[in-house]
């Protein structure tokens, strides 16, 4: 990984999804813009906020797809990350990390 690079994992698939309720909503259904959440497997030297296994939110339409063996990925600048859900974030700061 190089500069501020950040190689991650989408955590579900596209396909089918169920409501909070139990609806199955299927994976044709039209939807709004909708941010994705993955797990980082790689970053570059110069990211600062994120390290191996948190869990970052992105516009999925904003990326760009890897294959390594046989494995899809997405690789992220840095700064197309929105949030960063890890367990070292402290729930007292401003939650500016970026």
């Amino acid at each position: 990984m190089l500069h501020d690079r950040v190689l991650v994992r989408l955590d579900g698939g596209e396909g089918e999804r169920r409501s909070s309720a139990g609806i199955v909503i299927p994976a044709t259904a039209s939807m709004g813009r909708r941010l994705s959440w993955a797990k980082a497997v790689g970053v570059g030297p110069n990211v600062r906020s994120i390290v191996v296994g948190d869990r970052v939110l992105f516009d999925p339409e904003e990326r760009a797809e890897v294959e390594l063996h046989g494995r899809e990925y997405v690789l992220l600048r840095e700064r197309d990350v929105h949030a960063v859900a890890a367990s070292r974030v402290e729930s007292d700061g401003t939650g500016l990390y970026l």
